[in-house]
């Protein structure tokens, strides 16, 4: 890559993670009157208020490289946002559902920094490998703060189910875990002619089969408690999965974003059965 398109690709990524950055203010405003809970709702304003200086930091790396953000994307990052928070807000277990999804997003804004430190390395850009790794360390901080209260999130999102409501609260969430599984498969089956790399290729073959394994204890759990997955939600996650294919496949940096999707995916997967198990716990 010669010095040009290197420079080139580093304002890309620069561009990219600030409009992940525009994205998570538009949930983090909304986020604390839908936590649930006075502590995680103190979680989500401390990182507003650490996103905000991240927000600003990388504008201000932009701009001393000549560049600016992207408004498109920035926009379009707006509206992933509120998206997010309207899918939260009309689910019954909104709690839950946003720190899931959360949890997920600081490891998507994790992946970006590290494909930006990486690409300012290459770039010989020590300014944007420093600003990169320091913003990294915050995310994976808010990360671990998040999964600091699992247990919190499922309590407010029960809190006004009774026993008699766990068996169908514990096959719901066997579903929502069962209808990820089935996206995580339409992406691994189509990861490995997308990653150009044999090692990365390699990783999403491994996955692949462990997935399978996944969904088949998951269907069995549902048939356990007399039920199945969710038709609509398959049919979602699927249409899902293709739409992301087709985006991979239009990107010039497929393999780096790519392998950053699957990072913040796992630890959606991750999240959706750290709430199972405890909901799972509950219903005994």
């Amino acid at each position: 890559m010669s010095e040009r398109t290197t420079d080139e690709q580093l304002t890309k990524y620069l561009t990219d993670v600030h409009s992940i950055e525009e994205q998570a203010l538009a949930q983090l405003k909304v986020a604390p009157r839908l936590a649930g809970t006075p502590e995680l709702a103190a979680v989500y304003r401390d990182h507003l208020r650490e996103t905000e200086e991240q927000e600003r930091l990388v504008r201000e790396r932009l701009e001393q490289r000549g560049a600016a953000p992207s408004k498109v994307k920035d926009i379009a990052g707006r509206a992933g946002g509120w998206g997010m928070v309207l899918f939260a807000r009309v689910n019954p277990d909104t709690p839950g559902k946003l720190i899931m999804h959360a949890y997920s997003y600081e490891h998507m804004e994790l992946a970006a920094y590290e494909l930006l430190r990486r690409a300012a390395e290459r770039a010989g850009d020590t300014a944007t490998v420093e600003l990169a790794r320091r913003i990294g360390e915050q995310e994976r901080a808010m990360a671990d703060r998040l999964a600091a209260h699992w247990d919190a999130a499922v309590d407010a999102s029960l809190a006004e189910k009774g026993a008699q409501d766990m068996e169908k609260e514990l096959v719901k969430y066997l579903r929502d875990a069962h209808a990820l599984e089935a996206q995580s498969l339409q992406l691994l089956e189509a990861g490995p002619a997308l990653a150009e790399l044999p090692a990365l290729a390699s990783v999403f073959e491994e996955h692949l089969q462990q997935t399978r394994e996944h969904q088949r204890l998951v269907d069995e759990r549902l048939r356990a408690h007399d039920a199945g997955p969710s038709r609509f939600q398959a049919a979602g996650m699927r249409v899902g999965a293709f739409n992301l294919g087709a985006f991979f496949k239009a990107q010039p940096d497929t393999p780096a974003k790519l392998a950053g999707f699957a990072y913040a995916f796992e630890a959606l997967e991750v999240g959706a059965y750290e709430l199972l198990e405890r909901v799972a716990r509950r219903a005994g």
